[in-house]
Protein backbone atom coordinates (compact mmCIF):
# COMPACT_ATOMS: atom_id res chain seq x y z
CA UNK A 1 0.00 0.00 0.00
CA UNK A 2 1.45 3.37 -0.98
CA UNK A 3 1.79 5.92 1.80
CA UNK A 4 3.31 9.38 1.68
CA UNK A 5 5.31 10.89 -1.16
CA UNK A 6 8.10 9.41 -3.23
CA UNK A 7 8.82 5.84 -4.19
CA UNK A 8 10.02 4.39 -0.90
CA UNK A 9 6.86 2.30 -0.73
CA UNK A 10 7.82 0.58 -3.99
CA UNK A 11 11.35 -0.16 -2.79
CA UNK A 12 9.89 -1.76 0.33
CA UNK A 13 7.34 -3.71 -1.71
CA UNK A 14 10.05 -5.08 -4.01
CA UNK A 15 12.48 -5.63 -1.11
CA UNK A 16 15.34 -4.14 -3.10
CA UNK A 17 17.46 -3.72 0.03
CA UNK A 18 17.64 -7.49 0.52
CA UNK A 19 20.90 -8.99 -0.74
CA UNK A 20 19.74 -11.89 -2.88
CA UNK A 21 23.29 -13.19 -3.07
CA UNK A 22 23.44 -13.42 0.73
CA UNK A 23 20.06 -15.17 0.86
CA UNK A 24 21.02 -17.77 -1.74
CA UNK A 25 24.30 -18.45 0.06
CA UNK A 26 22.32 -19.86 3.01
CA UNK A 27 20.46 -22.43 0.89
CA UNK A 28 21.47 -26.09 1.19
CA UNK A 29 23.74 -27.37 -1.56
CA UNK A 30 21.59 -30.39 -2.43
CA UNK A 31 20.56 -31.13 -6.00
CA UNK A 32 16.89 -30.06 -5.95
CA UNK A 33 17.57 -26.76 -4.20
CA UNK A 34 20.38 -25.83 -6.56
CA UNK A 35 18.28 -26.87 -9.57
CA UNK A 36 15.51 -24.59 -8.31
CA UNK A 37 17.93 -21.68 -7.90
CA UNK A 38 19.34 -22.16 -11.39
CA UNK A 39 15.86 -22.41 -12.91
CA UNK A 40 14.45 -19.37 -11.08
CA UNK A 41 17.28 -16.85 -11.10
CA UNK A 42 16.42 -13.46 -9.65
CA UNK A 43 13.27 -14.63 -7.84
CA UNK A 44 12.48 -12.31 -4.93
CA UNK A 45 9.82 -12.16 -2.26
CA UNK A 46 7.52 -9.14 -2.17
CA UNK A 47 6.50 -7.40 1.05
CA UNK A 48 2.73 -7.11 0.72
CA UNK A 49 0.18 -5.11 2.67
CA UNK A 50 -0.96 -7.35 5.57
CA UNK A 51 -4.71 -6.98 5.08
CA UNK A 52 -4.58 -7.33 1.30
CA UNK A 53 -2.30 -10.34 1.67
CA UNK A 54 -4.55 -11.98 4.26
CA UNK A 55 -7.74 -11.41 2.30
CA UNK A 56 -6.18 -12.61 -0.96
CA UNK A 57 -5.01 -15.87 0.58
CA UNK A 58 -8.41 -16.47 2.18
CA UNK A 59 -9.85 -16.17 -1.34
CA UNK A 60 -7.21 -18.59 -2.68
CA UNK A 61 -8.72 -21.57 -0.87
CA UNK A 62 -9.49 -24.35 -3.39
CA UNK A 63 -9.04 -21.88 -6.19
CA UNK A 64 -6.84 -21.11 -9.20
CA UNK A 65 -4.96 -17.97 -10.14
CA UNK A 66 -7.26 -16.69 -12.87
CA UNK A 67 -10.35 -16.91 -10.67
CA UNK A 68 -8.55 -15.38 -7.69
CA UNK A 69 -7.62 -12.40 -9.87
CA UNK A 70 -11.22 -12.04 -11.02
CA UNK A 71 -12.52 -12.11 -7.43
CA UNK A 72 -10.01 -9.51 -6.29
CA UNK A 73 -10.73 -7.28 -9.28
CA UNK A 74 -14.47 -7.41 -8.57
CA UNK A 75 -13.96 -6.62 -4.88
CA UNK A 76 -11.77 -3.65 -5.78
CA UNK A 77 -14.26 -2.31 -8.31
CA UNK A 78 -17.20 -2.55 -5.93
CA UNK A 79 -15.62 -1.66 -2.59
CA UNK A 80 -12.23 -0.07 -3.28
CA UNK A 81 -11.35 3.59 -3.62
CA UNK A 82 -10.46 4.83 -7.11
CA UNK A 83 -6.78 5.52 -7.72
CA UNK A 84 -5.27 8.02 -10.11
CA UNK A 85 -4.31 6.62 -13.51
CA UNK A 86 -2.70 8.29 -16.56
CA UNK A 87 -5.04 9.71 -19.21
CA UNK A 88 -6.42 7.09 -21.54
CA UNK A 89 -6.06 4.21 -19.09
CA UNK A 90 -9.05 2.29 -17.70
CA UNK A 91 -10.21 3.05 -14.15
CA UNK A 92 -8.32 1.37 -11.32
CA UNK A 93 -9.26 0.78 -7.71
CA UNK A 94 -7.34 0.14 -4.52
CA UNK A 95 -7.91 -3.00 -2.51
CA UNK A 96 -10.80 -2.28 -0.11
CA UNK A 97 -10.01 -1.63 3.53
CA UNK A 98 -11.28 -4.20 6.07
CA UNK A 99 -13.84 -1.73 7.40
CA UNK A 100 -15.41 -1.46 3.94
CA UNK A 101 -15.68 -5.23 3.57
CA UNK A 102 -16.94 -5.53 7.17
CA UNK A 103 -19.85 -3.22 6.36
CA UNK A 104 -21.06 -5.48 3.54
CA UNK A 105 -23.36 -8.46 3.90
CA UNK A 106 -22.53 -12.04 3.02
CA UNK A 107 -25.05 -11.92 0.19
CA UNK A 108 -23.38 -8.84 -1.27
CA UNK A 109 -19.99 -10.50 -1.14
CA UNK A 110 -21.33 -13.62 -2.78
CA UNK A 111 -22.33 -11.44 -5.71
CA UNK A 112 -18.60 -10.94 -6.22
CA UNK A 113 -18.46 -14.68 -6.99
CA UNK A 114 -16.62 -15.54 -3.80
CA UNK A 115 -18.73 -18.64 -3.18
CA UNK A 116 -18.12 -20.42 0.13
CA UNK A 117 -15.26 -18.00 0.84
CA UNK A 118 -17.65 -15.04 1.35
CA UNK A 119 -18.45 -15.70 5.04
CA UNK A 120 -14.77 -16.33 5.79
CA UNK A 121 -13.68 -13.06 4.21
CA UNK A 122 -16.51 -11.20 5.95
CA UNK A 123 -15.66 -12.70 9.34
CA UNK A 124 -11.97 -11.95 8.94
CA UNK A 125 -12.69 -8.36 7.84
CA UNK A 126 -14.91 -7.74 10.84
CA UNK A 127 -12.31 -9.17 13.22
CA UNK A 128 -9.50 -7.10 11.68
CA UNK A 129 -11.68 -3.98 11.74
CA UNK A 130 -12.03 -4.56 15.51
CA UNK A 131 -8.24 -5.03 15.69
CA UNK A 132 -8.68 -8.65 16.74
CA UNK A 133 -5.88 -9.11 15.87
CA UNK A 134 -4.17 -5.80 15.24
CA UNK A 135 -2.40 -6.49 11.96
CA UNK A 136 -0.08 -3.52 12.45
CA UNK A 137 1.51 -5.14 15.50
CA UNK A 138 1.92 -8.75 14.36
CA UNK A 139 5.29 -8.04 12.77
CA UNK A 140 6.78 -7.18 16.14
CA UNK A 141 5.64 -10.43 17.75
CA UNK A 142 7.31 -13.80 17.67
CA UNK A 143 6.50 -16.11 14.78
CA UNK A 144 4.60 -18.48 17.05
CA UNK A 145 2.52 -15.73 18.67
CA UNK A 146 1.68 -14.05 15.38
CA UNK A 147 0.74 -17.39 13.83
CA UNK A 148 -1.62 -18.27 16.69
CA UNK A 149 -3.34 -14.90 16.30
CA UNK A 150 -3.91 -15.43 12.58
CA UNK A 151 -5.19 -18.96 13.09
CA UNK A 152 -8.04 -17.52 15.17
CA UNK A 153 -9.46 -15.82 12.07
CA UNK A 154 -12.18 -17.42 9.91
CA UNK A 155 -10.83 -19.09 6.81
CA UNK A 156 -7.24 -19.13 8.05
CA UNK A 157 -5.45 -22.45 8.37
CA UNK A 158 -1.74 -23.22 8.73
CA UNK A 159 -0.90 -22.60 5.06
CA UNK A 160 -2.71 -19.25 4.83
CA UNK A 161 -1.21 -18.12 8.15
CA UNK A 162 2.32 -18.98 6.99
CA UNK A 163 1.76 -17.25 3.64
CA UNK A 164 0.72 -14.04 5.41
CA UNK A 165 3.61 -14.23 7.86
CA UNK A 166 6.10 -14.74 5.03
CA UNK A 167 4.80 -12.33 2.39
CA UNK A 168 3.34 -9.55 4.55
CA UNK A 169 5.68 -9.61 7.55
CA UNK A 170 8.88 -11.26 6.35
CA UNK A 171 9.01 -14.09 8.87
CA UNK A 172 11.60 -16.32 7.19
CA UNK A 173 10.77 -19.22 9.51
CA UNK A 174 7.35 -19.38 7.84
CA UNK A 175 7.35 -22.23 5.31
CA UNK A 176 3.91 -22.54 3.68
CA UNK A 177 3.11 -26.13 2.74
CA UNK A 178 0.63 -26.60 -0.10
CA UNK A 179 0.20 -29.47 -2.54
CA UNK A 180 3.19 -28.35 -4.64
CA UNK A 181 5.59 -28.05 -1.72
CA UNK A 182 4.35 -31.32 -0.21
CA UNK A 183 4.98 -33.00 -3.55
CA UNK A 184 8.50 -31.54 -3.70
CA UNK A 185 9.35 -32.63 -0.17
CA UNK A 186 8.05 -36.15 -0.69
CA UNK A 187 9.80 -36.58 -4.01
CA UNK A 188 13.12 -34.91 -3.36
CA UNK A 189 13.71 -35.38 0.37
CA UNK A 190 11.45 -38.08 1.82
CA UNK A 191 11.81 -40.58 -1.03
CA UNK A 192 8.11 -41.04 -1.64
CA UNK A 193 7.19 -41.43 2.03
CA UNK A 194 4.34 -39.44 3.55
CA UNK A 195 5.84 -37.32 6.35
CA UNK A 196 3.72 -35.93 9.16
CA UNK A 197 3.49 -32.17 9.61
CA UNK A 198 5.80 -32.49 12.62
CA UNK A 199 8.40 -34.30 10.52
CA UNK A 200 8.11 -31.63 7.82
CA UNK A 201 8.54 -28.82 10.34
CA UNK A 202 11.60 -30.46 11.89
CA UNK A 203 13.16 -31.14 8.51
CA UNK A 204 12.53 -27.60 7.25
CA UNK A 205 14.15 -26.05 10.34
CA UNK A 206 17.16 -28.35 10.10
CA UNK A 207 17.69 -28.31 6.34
CA UNK A 208 16.72 -25.00 4.76
CA UNK A 209 18.42 -22.58 7.14
CA UNK A 210 17.60 -19.01 8.18
CA UNK A 211 15.87 -18.14 4.89
CA UNK A 212 13.58 -21.16 4.73
CA UNK A 213 10.73 -18.99 3.47
CA UNK A 214 12.83 -17.85 0.52
CA UNK A 215 13.87 -21.44 -0.18
CA UNK A 216 10.20 -22.43 -0.18
CA UNK A 217 9.42 -19.97 -2.97
CA UNK A 218 12.24 -21.30 -5.14
CA UNK A 219 11.04 -24.87 -4.67
CA UNK A 220 7.43 -23.85 -5.27
CA UNK A 221 8.14 -21.97 -8.50
CA UNK A 222 10.47 -24.72 -9.69
CA UNK A 223 7.81 -27.37 -9.16
CA UNK A 224 5.13 -25.29 -10.89
CA UNK A 225 7.18 -24.34 -13.93
CA UNK A 226 10.10 -26.68 -14.50
CA UNK A 227 9.96 -29.97 -12.63
CA UNK A 228 6.62 -30.98 -14.18
CA UNK A 229 3.04 -31.17 -12.95
CA UNK A 230 2.83 -34.90 -12.45
CA UNK A 231 4.58 -36.64 -9.60
CA UNK A 232 5.53 -39.49 -11.91
CA UNK A 233 7.30 -37.16 -14.33
CA UNK A 234 8.98 -35.26 -11.49
CA UNK A 235 10.31 -38.48 -10.00
CA UNK A 236 12.32 -39.02 -13.19
CA UNK A 237 13.91 -35.58 -12.99
CA UNK A 238 17.72 -35.77 -12.54
CA UNK A 239 17.60 -33.61 -9.41
CA UNK A 240 15.51 -36.24 -7.67
CA UNK A 241 18.41 -38.70 -7.85
CA UNK A 242 20.80 -36.04 -6.62
CA UNK A 243 18.56 -35.36 -3.65
CA UNK A 244 18.57 -39.01 -2.69
CA UNK A 245 22.37 -38.95 -2.78
CA UNK A 246 22.78 -35.61 -1.04
CA UNK A 247 20.42 -35.77 1.93
CA UNK A 248 19.92 -39.40 3.00
CA UNK A 249 21.26 -38.87 6.50
CA UNK A 250 18.78 -36.10 7.33
CA UNK A 251 15.82 -38.12 6.09
CA UNK A 252 16.99 -41.24 7.89
CA UNK A 253 17.61 -39.27 11.06
CA UNK A 254 14.05 -37.94 11.04
CA UNK A 255 12.68 -41.39 10.35
CA UNK A 256 14.66 -42.88 13.20
CA UNK A 257 13.80 -40.11 15.65
CA UNK A 258 10.07 -40.65 15.12
CA UNK A 259 10.22 -44.42 15.31
CA UNK A 260 12.17 -44.41 18.57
Amino acid sequence: MRTGNGWGWLARYLQVEVSLRSVLATFPADGPMQAAVNACRGLRLLRQDPWECLASFILSSNNHVRRIREMIATLCERYGEPVEVPPGYPPAFAFPEPERIAAATERELRRCKLGFRAPYLLGAARAVARREPDLTSLGSRSYETARRALLELPGVGPKVADCVLLFAYGFQTAFPVDVWILRALRMFYFRGRKPTRRQIDEFVRAHFGPYAGYAQQYLYHYMRTRAGTRESSCADHPSADRARADVPTRSNHLKASHSA
